[in-house]
Parts: C-alpha cells; structure tokens; sequence
C-alpha cells in the first residue's frame, strides 16, 4: 500500500517513542486515535515491519498489539536518524524509591501468629476429629434410571 512519507514518519515516530502500538481492526477507521493518520494506513505499515522481523505482533479482541524488537529498534533509529542514547519508553528503567517499603495510614506492628500443635489443622470447634465409617455401616446400591438401572428379566 502506497503511504505518504509524511504519514510514515508519523507512525514510525510514534512507535519508537512509546516502543509499543495498539490499533483497532477497523480499516475503514477514518483516523488512529493516538496518530493523524489513518487506521488502514497504520496496521499496513505495521505489517510491513512484522514481515521484516521490526515488530512482534499480537492479536486478540479485534485489536493488534504491536512491540518493537531489537531489530526493529536500530532500523528505526537509522530510519529517523536518532542517536544511541534515545530509547522507546518501554526500554526506561524506572527509578525506585531506596528504603523499605511504604506503611499504610494505619501503622500495624509485626503479627503474632499462635503456633497450632500436630493435627489441629482445620479443627472442628467441639475439638472432636472427623471418624470413618462404622464397621456395621453397609452401603446400599439400588436400582436406578438410566445405565445403572437393571435390565429387565428375558421372558
């Protein structure tokens, strides 16, 4: 598909950016939400690029999902002529704050947990544990509807 220069450079800079792209399989979409271009004109460019290996695609929902591979990194970078040190987003480290971790609004102190013993695992309250069946406890099978049902005696 024939898309114009300008367009291309849209999509290519937006998806180096963010690193990954999301468009909706709807290709009479007269306009990408995110991008002043056309939504054909977007998954068209995309799919060129997943043909050469730039992007990893993913389809669910009728939405593609588009992530930028390595490869897909440097040929954007020629592409657009960035430097090294611009990466897309998804590739920044964020910053964690140093220190333990942060206490509610309700400060609680550490938790006595009590100790249970062997076997009171999930205990009754009366304390008593769950029995076997008796030894006079005989089970009766009757005669039920359908395959368990008996056949009827030949005449």
């Amino acid at each position: 598909m024939l898309i114009s220069k300008d367009n291309r450079k849209a999509i290519y800079q937006y998806l180096f950016q963010e690193g990954v792209l999301v468009a909706k399989k709807d290709y009479n979409l007269a306009k990408h939400p995110e991008i002043d271009v056309r939504n054909l004109e977007v998954i068209k460019a995309l799919q060129s690029l997943n043909s050469r290996g730039f992007v990893k695609t993913q389809f669910s929902w009728q939405y593609y999902y588009y992530s930028l591979t390595n490869e897909g990194i440097e040929y954007l970078r020629s592409y657009l002529h960035l430097p090294a040190e611009i990466v897309p987003r998804t590739f920044l480290k964020v910053a964690k704050p140093v220190g333990s971790r942060p206490q509610r609004d309700g400060e609680r102190g550490p938790r006595d947990f009590k100790s249970r013993g062997e076997g009171e695992y999930r205990r009754r309250d009366d304390g008593e544990k769950k029995s076997a069946a008796g030894g006079n406890w005989k089970p009766e099978f009757r005669a039920g509807v359908g395959r368990g049902a008996p056949k009827p005696a030949p005449q």
